[in-house]
């Protein structure tokens, strides 16, 4: 007799990073020579994570009564205005913002996903996308639709995007719309100006055509790791908010080095009072009726922390120290990748980059067999520079390139 649901049934047991991560560190364990290249985490060259001190710190002062209790559905007041100042600053948009706690940024995609499509309809996402988008979709019983993310030129193809955009609200009678950049997971690339301004105009013209209303969420879990300013984008797309509903999926698991926290926000633009009431009530609904309510320590750490200018600047000092390890990887990366002839987008700075090649599932087979961990995805190959030290990036160029040929 089978009790699962048959929609549950033949579902895999693990994450397919998780499980290659996994594989990884036991081979290393046993005293294989690894590169992991794998998890979307921070490593410093010595293979630890890397914390940054003063957050660790702050967590360390939160009072055992504060960390133990409950902390209110939606998150505290204190943690709501501190995410939306550190998005939106001094814009006027801050005063249209609400902003719900979340268990890390994969709380805020879930609770977008349930609160503005209904079941079977189709969030719209690039064609590659970090995986769990998928699965996120599939457990909020949503589909996932993509546009092609690169055109001829190597640049974001916001053509089909708005074709994409366009037909899901024509068909379905509203859109979601997940964009990931700056630093774009998995590949690394970061919208320029130019695209920014060109997706915005999309946006507008679908919006325009009063078909259905259109919901654009910028992921934004790794921005602080970018070449440019996470406001330069924020600049670009903000003004939707008098078309679209514009939000953002904030995570505090790569910004502030604390991935087991999980604390997150999901962060709404809502110019109309009365629909800004409405939305941040849908948000608690929700939250109650899934997680609860969120990390009270994590929550009080975090809104310390960009409350407090001092503390604000040595933490954002700490991060640019990692941020220079990760840049370092970035440079090392391009020289070898470029004399090596792999095909990539392009990767000024971020966690991951993709290499493209025919036979992902085959490459990255064989690149295991060599030690060298990445992750197979549809036409390319992850690789999370975030977890290679710069020393193993020549040895990772060298047999990505042996194998993807």
């Amino acid at each position: 007799m089978a009790f699962l649901i048959p929609a549950h049934a033949g579902r895999p047991g693990d994450d397919l990073i998780f499980a290659l991560n996994a594989e990884a560190k036991a081979r290393a364990a046993a005293g294989e020579s690894i590169v992991n290249g794998t998890l979307g985490a921070l490593m410093d060259d010595a293979g630890r994570l890397a914390v940054l001190p003063s957050v660790a710190q702050t967590l360390r002062e939160i009072p055992a009564e504060v960390a133990a209790g409950y902390a209110p559905i939606s998150g505290t007041a204190a943690f709501q205005r501190a995410v939306i100042a550190d998005l939106l600053g001094g814009r006027d948009e801050a005063a249209q913002a609400i902003a719900v706690a979340t268990p890390g940024g994969s709380g805020a995609l879930r609770l977008a996903l349930g609160n503005f499509l209904e079941p079977g309809q189709t969030l719209l996402t690039t064609s590659l996308y970090w995986g769990p988008y998928k699965t996120l979709a599939d457990e909020a019983e949503r589909k996932l639709a993509t546009f092609r993310m690169f055109d001829e030129r190597g640049r974001l193809d916001v053509v089909d995007f708005e074709t994409k955009l366009s037909a899901l609200v024509e068909s379905e009678g509203r859109a979601l719309v997940f964009l990931n950049s700056p630093c774009h997971n998995p590949t690394g690339y970061s919208f320029d100006d130019a695209e920014w301004d060109a997706v915005a105009a999309a946006v507008a013209r679908v919006a325009d055509r009063g078909r259905g209303p259109v919901t654009i969420l910028l992921d934004v879990a790794y921005a602080r790791y970018a070449a440019t300013d996470l406001s330069q984008a924020i600049d670009r797309v903000i003004h939707l908010a008098k078309k679209a509903l514009v939000l953002f999926a904030w995570s505090a698991s790569k910004s502030f080095t604390e991935y087991g926290l999980r604390v997150g926000a999901l962060v709404a633009v809502v110019p109309d009072a009365a629909e800004r009431k409405q939305i941040e009530s849908a948000f608690s609904y929700s939250c109650r009726g899934t997680w609860s309510n969120c990390n009270a320590a994590g929550m009080a750490a975090i809104a310390k922390i960009l409350d407090d200018g001092k503390l604000k600047a040595q933490v954002d000092g700490e991060r640019m120290e990692l941020k220079a390890v990760l840049d370092r990887r970035v440079a090392c990366w391009n020289e070898h990748a470029g004399k090596a002839g792999l095909k990539y987008p392009r990767y000024t700075g971020g966690f991951f980059t993709t290499v493209f090649c025919d036979d992902a599932t085959g490459a990255a087979a064989k690149l295991r067999a060599d030690g060298l961990f990445v992750v197979p995805q549809s036409g390319a190959l992850r690789v999370a520079l975030c977890s290679v030290a710069e020393r193993d990036i020549p040895r990772l160029v060298e047999g990505i390139a042996r194998h993807t040929r």
